[in-house]
């Protein structure tokens, strides 16, 4: 036989090739260079990234999952769709249809991107899809490579230019990239339902024409693309230079820091606390049925065991917390009547805040809550009450609870995940000047048991059916007297203040004017009143 011999190594050769498009497999392939468009001045990124101080004045089309994010697959960000709008059953077919996926976008194009957005997409209520603006942005801002990210903010007029529907894409790129125009793909609806298929970008050339017509004659246009990823060169045609992005200079680029987001990431939403690669989502997709068992032995062990068995029992089985000791514990001094309680009050992460607040202080306590599911109140190891959200009337009832034992409450009236406190209500500052602050913070291993937009009667599932969860409680010393109400004369916005500073300092974490309404509104599209 003619020609080099089919050995093992010439085997191995070939299959590393083809694995390692793999793992680039979700960027529809091809190779952008003059031939494509000979009028257009091709460059490498790396002479861009020496001008960027002559970037102020000028426009720039980027390629997103081309140029600014590191991770060339765009699985997860289908996943994300697939698991939280459609559940399991979506984001079981879609981890299945991978491989199928992975091999159409490497010989047939577009061909493995209309399946994945078919799956996540098809009989998906348009009106109700808000995962483009509430879970989204935070895994796009977690993969930005911080150098192009720095090339790009400093530009004037800015388009982002994607192959995803836009719909993905849009609120992460205005809200946080601060970009003029979006060009993506229109997604088609029938009847208010998506119908999992894309429009072609039609709109697109319409789009750029609004943005350059207020541009100066002779107006500097520049472009970003990748190497690895075609795009549409008509719709670039404006651009008298494109830089273009290697495989070799993303994988040197910096995450983006948490410190340098264009906007404080503060509210998000969804139940995935990690970010779903396949190997990632295999691994949950196993864990749920086992982790059901294990969910099912840590509710009867909250329903059926004292709470100082209770939590060393939950840490044996995953849900660890960390705590004072005893003889580490403040003893609080009364200001007040000896005969009232003391008003524990804790920043708010999870339901369970109350039950480690209450394990951490070593007494038993009644939980105040804005809202709870029954479910919540069901399983709940500790005594709960439900306040109106009347002033008068709430406060009234905290009193009256005050008369009769400890209380714990959270202040922010809904959990935050990131390292920011909400605004504190003033209303248990004006209740009592017996007041210990308690600061906690939580950490999921895979699923976040709070929501927004979802349904919350899971949400004590969705944190019993994690791996592994930890909780680190610290107790403050009680609010001096000359910081209260009653005896130092303060008002009721000057102590929750406090309060918030204090535990603020506590955990490294900053203190916020936002509330419930804030973060209901940006996530969900009400106001979170139910």
């Amino acid at each position: 036989m003619a020609g080099k011999p089919f050995n093992m190594k010439t085997l191995f050769f070939m299959s590393k090739t083809f694995l390692k498009k793999i793992e680039n497999h979700l960027n529809i392939p091809g190779r952008l260079s003059s031939a494509h468009a000979p009028h257009l001045k091709f460059q490498k990124y790396s002479y861009l990234a020496h001008r960027s101080e002559e970037l102020q004045n000028q426009t720039l089309l980027f390629h997103v999952e081309g140029a600014l994010l590191k991770s060339s697959s765009l699985f997860s960000y289908f996943m994300l769709v697939a698991f939280e709008a459609g559940w399991l059953l979506r984001a079981l077919i879609l981890l299945l249809l991978y491989p199928l996926v992975s091999f159409l976008c490497l010989v047939c194009g577009e061909a493995g991107l209309k399946i994945m957005v078919f799956v996540c997409f098809v009989g998906i209520k348009r009106d109700r899809f808000v995962i483009g603006r509430s879970i989204l942005p935070k895994f796009f801002l977690e993969d930005v490579g911080y150098e192009c990210f720095d090339v790009v903010m400093r530009c004037g007029k800015k388009v982002g230019v994607t192959n995803l529907p836009e719909v993905m894409v849009d609120c992460f790129l205005r809200d946080y990239m601060g970009v003029e125009a979006v060009v993506g793909r229109e997604l088609k609806v029938f009847c208010g339902y998506y119908l999992g298929l894309m429009e072609e970008k039609k709109s697109a050339k319409v789009v750029l024409k609004e943005i350059f017509e207020e541009e100066k004659e002779g107006a500097h246009v520049i472009g970003i693309g990748c190497f690895n990823v075609s795009f549409d060169h008509q719709l670039f045609s404006p651009c008298k230079e494109i830089y273009l992005v290697s495989e070799a200079d993303k994988k040197n680029w910096q995450v983006l820091p948490r410190e340098k987001y264009p906007k404080p990431l503060i509210f998000h939403d969804g139940r995935l606390a990690f970010r779903p690669t396949p190997v990632a989502t295999l691994v949950m997709l196993m864990w749920v049925p086992f982790g059901l068992l294990v969910a099912i032995l840590r509710v009867l062990a909250t329903m059926l065991l004292p709470l100082h068995i209770c939590i060393p029992v939950l840490s044996c089985i995953g849900m660890r917390g960390s705590a004072p000791s005893p003889n580490s514990l403040p003893t609080p001094i009364i200001y007040g009547e000896k005969s009232k309680g003391i008003l524990y009050v804790c920043n708010h992460k999870t339901l369970l805040d109350p039950v480690y607040a209450s394990a951490a202080i070593r007494k038993p306590v009644t939980a105040v809550t804005y809202s709870l599911s029954k479910l919540s109140e069901l399983v709940s190891p500790i005594k709960t009450i439900r306040l109106a959200r009347k002033r008068e009337e709430d406060s009234k009832m905290i009193e009256k609870r005050l008369s009769q034992g400890n209380l714990v409450i959270c202040p922010e009236g809904t959990t935050c995940r990131e390292p920011y406190l909400l605004r504190f209500s003033p209303l248990f500052a004006e209740t009592t000047d017996d007041i210990v602050p308690i600061a906690i913070d939580f950490h999921a291993s895979m699923f976040y048991g709070t929501t927004a937009s979802g349904l919350k009667c899971l949400d004590p599932l969705f944190i019993v059916l994690n791996p592994t969860t930890n909780c680190d409680v610290k107790i403050l010393e009680k609010l001096p007297k000359e910081f209260t109400c009653g005896v130092g004369g303060k008002s009721k916005f000057e102590v929750a203040n406090y309060v918030q500073a204090k535990i603020a300092e506590a955990l490294g974490f900053e203190c916020t004017n936002l509330t419930r309404k804030d973060k209901y509104l940006m996530l969900a599209g009400n106001e979170g009143k139910a």
